[in-house]
């Protein structure tokens, strides 16, 4: 049986479920604004604890890492990504739960090829490509600055 691609766009169409496009949007964005917000207020929290900027920043950058990591590990993170969509994303619990979730997933193939080998099949190429444009980057601006700055 051959279909036109109208028949098959009609067919497409019928099967699939309506767009919740504002909804998805207004979940990614309530979802993103409240990890962000949970970030500004640990760094406000650590400042008020008597710990200087840069202290205060790294340590509310850890706090978000290692609650994403737990809450990936207790399975809380994809109940909230799957409601939330990219939301979720923030780069810095997107990030934690991108390595943790494969080590969690292979970890029944024991500790060096299961969770040290797939820890970073997706977050790797990230840190490669991070590490690769810092170097550029640094690269260009040595070569572009004057040499005494």
């Amino acid at each position: 049986m051959k279909t036109s691609k109208k028949e098959y766009s009609r067919m497409v169409e019928k099967a699939s479920p309506p767009s919740r496009l504002v909804k998805n949007c207004t979940w990614a964005f309530m979802t993103g604004g409240s990890i962000c917000a949970l970030g500004e207020w640990l760094y406000r929290f650590y400042m008020n604890m008597g710990f200087i900027i840069s202290d205060a920043r790294l340590m509310s950058s850890i706090t978000l890492v290692g609650l994403s990591a737990l809450f990936t590990g207790l399975g809380w993170y994809s109940r909230l990504a799957k409601r939330a969509g990219a939301g979720t994303l923030v780069p810095i619990t997107g990030f934690a739960n991108a390595v943790v979730s494969p080590a969690m997933e292979f970890r029944s193939e024991g500790l060096i090829t299961g969770v040290g080998a797939k820890m970073f099949v997706i977050a790797g190429p990230v840190i490669v490509y991070g590490v690769l444009a810092s170097v550029v980057y640094g690269l260009i601006l040595f070569f572009v600055s004057p040499m005494g700055r």
